[in-house]
């Protein structure tokens, strides 16, 4: 079921569309699930992302296949940050992880986002943050290839919020010419990371509306058979947080998770009973996250990305073991929702 390594499309008889949440550095777990799928011949034919989604989207629909899985680990291959891990701090996984996120929360992430501090100096009114993020639009410029992201096989859309009208944005290069500032701007998280402005608009972070964007595909409902895999980063189930440091992170799962639950139940309700739709929406949550810590979206670290990406696999091989044994029903009428 391999694809060969230059064949642009596998011929099916449904569409794939791949749903990528945000989450920062644990986008490394849809590297993951994609690349599960890309071995089994699920190439999507149109990516929706907001934040680390998007950008992992572009990194995706902005490469020939035969390159999309080089292109995302040079992406997440971490970048030598000149501190080094003491032999017996490495041993502790729980300090190690705790050891990253300190590490770029106050250097920031090479390719991605500058030291802290870094986006006020000099001041600017119009961007006031914590990092600066002129280094992803490099990062997207040498890895992407916007030609093909936009006129390319795979669709691609990354979601936005007006910052001053709370107005939801979507950029969609079946309509607009995407650049490497529409990527930007779709992640980025105030107070982190600096508003994009875009034709006027100031722009941030599109997972602050919904961070699992389902929209742009539910919205309309696809004409052709679909199967919907929604990758989301952030549990909605979690244990109780002993610190400060892990409440904070406990909210931010739940105001972020509990966004998609209510979305999925939306869409579920609005599609029961409507004739003419062949759609199975598959949820693909990352839910191996014990080990994870406070502040776990800046954890970039070498071993915790290949931990993620690997649990991302495993997540991704559920669906095609799925769709394989027709435990996900694609060409079954009406809207199935498959939790995996």
């Amino acid at each position: 079921m391999t694809p060969a390594p230059d064949q642009e499309e596998t011929v099916r008889a449904f569409n794939v569309v791949l749903v990528l949440s945000g989450g920062n550095a644990l986008g490394a777990f849809e590297a993951g699930v994609y690349e599960a799928l890309h071995e089994h011949g699920l190439q999507p034919d149109w990516i929706i992302g907001a934040s680390i989604g998007a950008i992992n989207g572009a990194l995706i629909a902005g490469s020939a296949p035969d390159r999309r899985i080089e292109t995302l680990r040079t992406f997440w291959r971490p970048a030598p940050s000149g501190a080094m891990t003491p032999p017996w701090l490495s041993a502790l996984e729980t300090s190690r992880r705790t050891s990253a996120v300190g590490w770029a929360a106050t250097l920031g992430r090479p390719g991605i986002f500058g030291p802290m501090l870094s986006a006020l100096t000099p001041w600017s009114d119009n961007q006031p943050s914590i990092f600066e993020t002129n280094q992803l639009a490099t990062t997207l410029e040498t890895l992407v290839d916007f030609d093909r992201l936009n006129a390319g096989p795979c669709r691609y859309t990354a979601t936005a919020v007006d910052l001053e009208t709370g107005d939801d944005v979507v950029f969609d290069s079946a309509a607009i010419q995407i650049r490497s500032d529409h990527i930007r701007a779709s992640a980025a998280l105030p107070v982190a990371f600096p508003p994009v402005e875009i034709d006027g608009r100031w722009l941030v972070d599109g997972g602050l509306s919904a961070n699992l964007p389902l929209d742009p595909v539910l919205s309309d409902p696809p004409p052709r058979a679909t199967l919907c895999i929604a990758v989301d980063l952030l549990p909605l189930n979690g244990t109780k947080p002993a610190t400060l440091g892990e409440t904070a992170s406990r909210m931010q799962d739940l105001i972020f998770a509990a966004q998609t639950r209510r979305s999925i139940a939306r869409w579920k309700a609005a599609y029961t009973g409507r004739e003419g739709i062949t759609l199975s929406l598959v949820r693909l949550a990352y839910s191996e996250q014990d080990e994870e810590v406070a502040g776990k979206a800046l954890d970039f670290s070498g071993p915790t990305v290949e931990q993620r990406w690997s649990a991302g696999y495993r997540a991704g091989m559920l669906a095609v073991e799925g769709v394989q044994s027709e435990t996900v029903s694609i060409g079954v009428l009406g809207f199935n929702v498959v939790q995996l």
